[in-house]
């Protein structure tokens, strides 16, 4: 990858879309420079600044997985900076960890044995409505995704996916949510 990036570059770079990017450009929340009208990031800066994020934000973290090793990956990344990790293994655990917890954000398979995860999201979002959830699928064409985006908004993270992959969705998920 270049060390010199455009809008479209680095929204693929930290795996969200460039609305997510624009959104961060107006708030003065991600380091950019502006090269005529067209936007410029260094990769080497975003990698420093994704850095920093980790070091200064915790939050605390559900992760929603029927596979343990899916739910070790994001709760090893996500302790290891700091962050405070829950794990589920089925929706229902998940649904009454809602319940009775604060979380900053959700992580939720696409895919999971009894309550798929449209059905948890849709509960989840009545339970409460304005806490961020990420699908994490391997199948971003399926019904199941279709059901999902019919309850509401939400971010997608595409399996396969590594450590770095985790801290760069939880980073911009926390700079959005604080400005």
């Amino acid at each position: 990858m270049r060390s010199i990036m455009n809008i479209s570059e680095v929204a693929n770079y930290l795996r969200v879309t460039t609305k997510t990017i624009y959104r961060l450009l107006k708030r003065g929340g991600i380091p950019a420079a502006k090269v005529g009208r067209s936007w410029r990031f260094n990769r080497a800066t975003i990698d420093e600044w994704l850095r920093n994020k980790s070091i200064t934000t915790k939050a605390s973290i559900l992760i929603v997985d029927d596979e343990e090793v899916i739910r070790a990956l994001f709760k090893e990344t996500l302790m290891r900076l700091g962050h405070s990790v829950i794990t589920a293994e089925t929706g229902s655990k998940a649904v009454e960890l809602v319940r009775q917890q604060d979380f900053a954000l959700v992580f939720l398979d696409l895919k999971m044995p009894g309550l798929d995860g449209a059905e948890i999201f849709s509960q989840i979002k009545a339970i409460k409505p304005n806490l961020p959830v990420t699908i994490v699928t391997g199948y971003p064409e399926s019904d199941i995704m279709v059901r999902a985006l019919a309850q509401g908004p939400f971010g997608v993270m595409n399996k396969p996916f590594g450590g770095s992959d985790i801290i760069a969705a939880v980073n911009i998920f926390l700079q959005i949510t604080e400005q």
